[in-house]
């Protein structure tokens, strides 16, 4: 058994009271021990880790032992030490002293269970643990009590180590109480930094991505009717690491007005998604300075509002006025990663001779053409050169709600399907362009309209 012993620093107050808060550093150095071994519990104002379990991981016990005091920590440590038991560690810790001596010397002070004690010891001249070790058991038993002398057995090692082991919770759930009211929500993005601080360590060790965060905020409930306030932070890719989180909250908060004091923050996870395990490669990976094209499309979005930064979508129609679609961008990189299906919901359809007559250049509303004793004309008579390529879909009704970024094209916001029964063209006109047109079949055409109506529908380039 070994046992090493930390003592974080209290985070002191800052000149800016407004932006300091109070939070608990054993928590954010208990979670950061995890990483070293399962073994981790909390003792006083102490971190207490059993590493004799871990020492072959991390190349014996000097390794992890380097690993331990040089790895950069969430919160600044006031010391360390190390020992045999738990207690030795923690008197060790207690004593300001990191080399290795006999528990003997170590100060009663340093013995939790004899804190209690220390005026009548005193009095006998007892101050260390050898002397206490020392006195007769049952007096000792009958003057100060059982717990006494199981704690001196335990720093000795003849009782073993009972702890109850910190556990990571499922879900991340932290809050901070500021110090002092908050009135501006720029403000609030230092606090929110540290919890992100913590969400990190959190998703580290439980292997896990963040998609979906949540930062909440009490205000004074004297000053408005309204006490609470929240933003939710998505991202389509899950990631460990929060630096694009902290640039998307920057963005959200900079659009905040808070309607009373803020006086605490919470920080909770909505959505994650465990990590798969990246492969490593003998040779070496070109890195591209700079955000990627899905990080900088939601920077934008949260700066501008995810209606003004929109994505062409494809959809799983056969109309081709209905084949496409402008959504949110972020909306569109989300369902394209979270769907298993979203190969089918692109329109990859298996009539790819039909896809392949398809036009580059779509109009946005079909063009009625004139015709000629039965044959259409567009700047003058039309040749049919391939065709007909029969479609008929659409007779199904559209959803009953959406908004202009979700429909199609052609369609009105909450409007009906409108069925489609067309026979398309390949048209050759006078001055040598080739059309797509469509000719609509009897039976759906518009009253005012002749029965056999055609349509410049796209042109080739």
């Amino acid at each position: 058994m070994h046992w090493i012993a930390l003592q974080p620093q209290p985070e002191p107050a800052l000149p800016d009271a407004a932006t300091a808060a109070v939070h608990d550093p054993l928590t954010v150095l208990g979670w950061w021990a995890l990483q070293y071994t399962p073994k981790v519990a909390r003792l006083a104002d102490a971190v207490l880790l059993e590493v004799s379990a871990s020492e072959r991981l991390w190349g014996g016990r000097a390794g992890l032992l380097r690993h331990v005091y040089a790895s950069n920590k969430p919160v600044d440590l006031i010391g360390y030490a190390q020992g045999a038991t738990s207690l030795v560690a923690f008197g060790r810790l207690y004593a300001s002293r990191t080399g290795v001596f006999p528990a003997d010397d170590l100060p009663l002070a340093a013995l939790l269970a004899a804190r209690p004690h220390l005026p009548v010891l005193a009095r006998i001249g007892c101050n260390t643990w050898g002397q206490l070790r020392a006195l007769p058991r049952g007096g000792l038993a009958r003057r100060f009590g059982a717990e006494l002398l199981n704690a001196l057995d335990q720093a000795y090692g003849n009782r073993p180590d009972v702890y109850p082991w910190l556990i990571l919770p499922d879900s991340f759930d932290s809050r901070l109480e500021l110090v002092s009211p908050v009135e501006n929500a720029q403000a609030m993005l230092f606090v929110a930094q540290r919890l992100l601080a913590q969400l990190r360590v959190w998703l580290q060790l439980r292997q896990l991505g963040v998609l979906a965060i949540e930062l909440g905020w009490t205000m004074d409930e004297r000053r408005h009717t309204d006490t609470h306030g929240a933003v939710v932070i998505r991202s389509a890719q899950a990631s460990a690491e929060t630096a694009h989180l902290m640039r998307l909250l920057a963005e959200r908060l900079a659009q905040v007005n808070l309607a009373a004091p803020a006086h605490s923050l919470r920080l909770r996870s909505i959505e994650t998604l465990a990590l798969a395990g990246a492969s490593t490669s003998l040779l070496l990976d070109e890195q591209v300075p700079g955000d990627s094209l899905l990080q900088t499309l939601e920077r934008l979005s949260a700066r501008l509002g995810p209606d003004k930064v929109l994505q062409l979508q494809a959809r799983a129609d056969y109309r081709p006025e209905c084949r496409q679609a402008w959504v949110p961008a972020t909306h569109a990189i989300e369902s394209r990663v979270a769907s298993a299906h979203s190969k089918r919901a692109a329109g990859h359809f298996d009539d790819q001779w039909a896809c392949a007559l398809w036009p580059t250049w779509l109009l946005a509303e079909p063009l009625p053409l004139a015709q000629h004793q039965q044959q259409p004309c567009y700047q003058g008579p039309l040749t049919l050169l391939a065709g007909p390529q029969r479609l008929e879909t659409g007779w199904w009704p559209a959803p009953a709600s959406g908004t202009a970024a979700q429909t199609s094209l052609a369609q009105a916001p909450g409007a009906p399907a409108q069925a489609a029964l067309r026979d398309y063209f390949v048209a050759r006109s006078a001055n040598s362009v080739l059309l797509w047109i469509f000719r609509e079949r009897l039976g759906h055409a518009h009253a005012a309209q002749p029965s056999l109506a055609w349509y410049l529908h796209g042109i080739f380039a």
